[in-house]
């Protein structure tokens, strides 16, 4: 896994924060020496910069970008200065906020995260809002999509490499006997296979059911399910098999039609920078026949689309 966005060469953590503060000190804001220093250092240069320019100037950097900038321009630039954590933590929280829950928000944080990052997810929450997170899930979500939430917040899906066939086969089993083969769906048998066994592992159980089944796992799940549960499930495979092309796939998503999804985009963009980034870029020239870059070109303006366009390094 590649991402777009590695430590900056010649770092100098002072040097960054007194441009930063001439960039907006007196009349006028200097957008493009914000974008060129926050756009172009890792996420733990630019942690150290909030500290830094703390300790030189007596003054909090998020407050003074605040009191600057605006819309979706701030919004990237403050979750470019968070701790991962807190900003899928903040994202979690906008998800459920409200009178409509962001499903998507919701689906992609949890299946996207490993099980140390659910756990640092989990921490940050309850650090930033006083309260768990499951709790709050269990309060806004109902039915199998929240069962199917609650089993992946329990961060306990085996991280192991190694493929034992034989249970692969029963896994596969287990699957069509819990859907096709039977009338309605056993959520739960979906829930123990698809939120606890390895990568490795159900990528196996995936070529065992095409076998069985003569069908494709996510062509069984769209037929089984329906609304958040099977996007939820859906995700899940899609992941599983590829994650550079699910996030590819979601990206797309944020952005086509009429109008933009700014914080689907956001998040995933500030996200995967340092992961998968480049990956994703190809996955998405593949799949789409347009860098994504021209995609965020088409879709976003101003310096909002320039910071993201530094991030992504069209």
């Amino acid at each position: 896994m590649v991402g777009t966005v590695v430590p900056y060469d010649g770092f100098d953590a002072e040097k960054d924060c007194s441009e930063l503060r001439a960039a907006m000190k007196g009349l006028g804001t200097d957008e493009a020496r914000i974008i060129g220093i926050l756009g172009n250092r890792s996420h733990d240069q630019r942690l150290q910069l909030v500290g830094v320019y703390q300790s030189m100037f007596g003054r909090d950097l998020m407050s003074d970008l605040k009191s600057e900038l605006s819309a979706n321009f701030l919004r990237l630039t403050l979750y470019l200065l968070m701790p991962i954590s807190d900003f899928l933590a903040k994202e979690m929280k906008r998800a459920l906020r409200g009178k409509f829950i962001d499903e998507n928000a919701v689906v992609e944080i949890l299946v996207g995260l490993d099980n140390k990052g659910i756990n640092d997810l989990k921490a940050a929450y309850k650090k930033l809002f006083k309260n768990e997170l499951e709790r709050d899930i269990a309060g806004e979500i109902s039915g199998d999509f929240k069962r199917l939430a609650i089993a992946l917040l329990a961060a306990r899906r085996d991280e192991s490499t190694e493929v034992d066939l034989v249970k692969a086969k029963q896994d596969a089993h287990g699957l069509a006997d819990a859907g096709i083969n039977r009338f309605g769906t056993d959520e739960s048998v979906f829930n123990r296979i698809l939120v606890t066994k390895s990568y490795r592992h159900l990528k196996a159980v995936f070529a065992e059911y095409r076998a069985i089944t003569n069908e494709d796992i996510e062509k069984s799940i769209k037929c089984e399910m329906s609304g958040e549960v099977e996007l939820g499930f859906n995700s899940l495979v899609k992941k599983i098999k590829n994650t550079a092309t699910w996030f590819a796939e979601t990206l797309y998503k944020s952005m086509k039609g009429l109008g933009t999804d700014d914080d689907r985009l956001i998040r995933i963009i500030v996200w995967r920078s340092e992961i998968d980034l480049q990956d994703i870029k190809g996955a998405f020239q593949s799949l789409y026949g347009k860098s994504l870059a021209t995609f965020i070109s088409e879709d976003t303006s101003g310096d909002f689309e320039k910071l993201l366009l530094t991030i992504v390094k069209s």
